[in-house]
């Protein structure tokens, strides 16, 4: 039986970033454009270190045993959920600005908005970020670090 897939030291960055991400977002309901786009490359950068993690532990594991793939999974699992929260929040932007758009054509009469508000999207996107560290700590409860020889 193939040693198992060792815990990933990138797991405690990941979430410490989701957290961060997720902090900010809450802190301060964004209403501008850049502010929004900014913190979407936030979520994408998440989802591109946990897809690096991914493939660097992919190929470890040879024949890999139920808990090696549940690590994987876990894994596929965070970098999901940020994908996801990336796209909550481009859709709060482009909700956004689509809202400012109709208000700026409507000369006089009032502007009915329908869908999800752009907070709604964020506070979406939020709750996705929130599944992030419960899943790296789940993660490191599982397969304790060994010490260092």
């Amino acid at each position: 039986m193939p040693d198992p897939i060792p815990p990933p030291p990138d797991l405690a960055r990941i979430a410490s970033d989701a957290s961060t991400l997720r902090q900010a977002l809450r802190a301060q309901p964004t209403d501008r454009a850049s502010e929004l786009a900014s913190r979407i490359t936030d979520a994408q950068h998440l989802a591109g270190a946990a897809l690096r993690l991914f493939l660097t532990l992919g190929p470890q594991a040879s024949q890999p045993s139920p808990p090696d793939l549940l690590l994987l999974h876990q894994i596929a699992q965070i970098a999901k959920a940020a994908q996801d929260a990336g796209a909550e929040l481009a859709a709060a932007l482009a909700r956004g600005v689509e809202n400012q758009r109709r208000q700026a054509d409507a000369v006089s009469r009032r502007v009915v908005l329908i869908g999800p508000t752009p907070q709604q999207l964020i506070e979406s996107a939020v709750d996705l970020l929130d599944r992030i560290p419960a899943l790296c700590h789940a993660i490191s409860r599982e397969r304790p670090i060994p010490p260092s020889r």
